[in-house]
């Protein structure tokens, strides 16, 4: 339901600082193909600071690069369709629990050697090894055995039937040769690695012996760029394209751009530490739900755009998603501050939003949330952190009471997003704990029935939005920006930059 907006002085304070008037304007597609010695440089807002080890990767950040890079047995399109990529073909058996990969007939690694299907099975029982160590996978434990019978034929057998396992496909086939993956990536995908210069840029080239189709543009430099300076990155032309604008941003550029808008295809939420004196008692969760006004964090960052949530999972996923729960918590001053008053805080209290200062839409949701809170007798402080700090300390360390950011799927199952929620999963950062939400997980992710892994997953959803385990905001909207000069952008139902599609527009004759 539309949400009432409030304008106090101090929000109007707010609303000027983050001035917003949808601009930009693209312009037509005149041609596709570039030259042999084109280029382009990809603005990012951090720098890879995990791993270029495609199955140490965690953050969405760094997988979004790596796309380029590395291919899975299947691969995603920006459809949502798994498409055959290192498996030319595949087949399941009728009982679900078989499936048999070809590796594609001459299909190369970026260092010129033959992709067999032992790499594709070193690759996946290394993935579920490091998996496994890190977070839940349900999908790798519920292998009964994968064998390469041949140098083209993977057979994996699973002990269950199991509706999303092709999708956990797409993890990087990578060489068994290769001893340091994390210094020397080495995959499939259309470009190839090229040098890494750490806090500056990550170079990339064509990689000529692509199986598939073509790039269209022969070398590609993701640069790290600081919000401050985007907007002069971009109109000086130090950068060409940065694919994660705000909308604010955006209106500050002047008509020598294309603007392609689209979703991030992830969770934005002020995501609370369970573990922390006050976000231990869900009347508190729930006062800061009841507090803070969604609508009116879409209409200060980025014109009204976005899509409000109200748990842990996006629109994109369809069939899993309850549209419902968005309108579970409307902003009732009054209630909040009565259930802050029976948890025992009649007169608030403070604590403080840890903010990735690289991502700009973050911290301005993290500095209206701040200034709503005030309403209810909340001081939120703010601490804007670079993205390594990020994730030594509210990541890996839980170190934190708070923090304004995005939750992605690492593939295309609504798993992925649910699965960090479970009391005992490594990579469960708030630090959650409810024993009706680990059974109905439990349940979700061991049937064999779509019918009853929807409805248990969506069980998972009703839980976190009633527990208010975070306050849930939205799945932002996306502004890709690009020099006219180049065309082909496309979003994908994933956080990932498919460089490959963008070409160079002719000039008109």
């Amino acid at each position: 339901m539309k949400r009432k907006i409030l304008r106090n002085s101090l929000l109007v304070i707010v609303l000027l600082t983050l001035t917003i008037a949808l601009g930009g304007c693209a312009g037509d597609k005149a041609g596709g193909e570039s030259s042999s010695e084109s280029s382009i440089v990809v603005g990012i807002p951090q720098d890879i600071e995990d791993s270029l080890d495609p199955h140490e990767a965690e953050a969405a950040g760094t997988r979004e690069v790596l796309f380029n890079v590395f291919e899975g047995l299947v691969k995603p399109d920006s459809d949502g369709n798994l498409n055959p990529a290192v498996a030319g073909d595949y087949s399941i058996s009728e009982d679900g629990k078989t499936y048999t990969f070809t590796v594609r007939d001459g299909i190369l690694f970026h260092d010129g050697t033959a992709v067999t299907a032992q790499d594709v099975k070193y690759s996946i029982e290394r993935y579920a090894d490091i998996r496994s160590k890190k977070a839940q996978e349900s999908a790798f434990s519920n292998i009964e055995k994968i064998t390469a019978p041949d140098d083209k034929t993977v057979e994996i057998v699973l002990k269950e039937k199991d509706a999303d396992f092709l999708s956990y496909m797409t993890l990087a086939v990578i060489p068994q040769a290769n001893e340091n993956p994390a210094v020397n990536p080495i995959g499939t995908g259309p470009y190839k690695y090229v040098s890494r210069s750490p806090q500056e840029n990550i170079v990339m080239e064509k990689f000529a012996d692509y199986w598939g189709e073509a790039a269209h543009i022969e070398h590609v430099t993701f640069k790290i760029c600081s919000a401050d300076t985007l907007i002069t990155d971009l109109e000086g032309g130090s950068i060409d394209m940065y694919p994660r604008a705000t909308a604010s941003q955006v209106a500050q550029l002047g008509d020598n751009f294309n603007i392609k808008e689209g979703t991030t295809n992830l969770v934005q939420a002020l995501y609370l530490n369970n573990g922390n004196e006050y976000f231990s008692n869900p009347l508190v969760r729930q006062a800061l739900c009841y507090a803070v006004d969604e609508q009116q964090i879409l209409d200060l960052t980025a014109d009204g755009k976005g899509t409000i949530v109200g748990s842990s999972m996006f629109p994109a996923f369809g069939k899993y998603y309850v549209e419902e729960l968005a309108d579970m918590y409307p902003q009732d001053i009054e209630k909040a501050k009565s259930l802050l008053a029976e948890a025992g805080y009649p007169n608030g209290f403070s604590f403080t939003i840890k903010a990735p200062s690289n991502y700009q839409i973050h911290v301005d949701t993290a500095q209206i949330i701040a200034e709503q809170l005030k309403a209810v007798g909340i001081t939120a402080n703010i601490e804007m952190i670079e993205w390594n700090s990020w994730l030594e300390e509210v990541y890996n360390n839980r170190n934190y009471d708070a923090t304004v950011v995005g939750v992605d799927a690492s593939n295309l199952t609504a798993g992925a997003m649910l699965e960090r929620f479970n009391s005992d999963a490594p990579n469960n950062f708030i630090n959650y704990n409810n024993s009706d939400y680990d059974a109905a997980y439990e349940k979700a992710s061991s049937t064999t029935d779509d019918a009853e892994q929807v409805k248990y997953y969506k069980e998972c959803e009703q839980i976190l939005a009633e527990d208010a385990a975070n306050v849930y905001i939205q799945d932002i909207a996306s502004f890709a920006v690009l020099n006219k000069k180049y065309d082909g952008y496309e979003f994908y139902p994933l956080y990932v930059q498919d460089i490959a599609k963008i070409y160079i527009v002719e000039a008109d004759e």
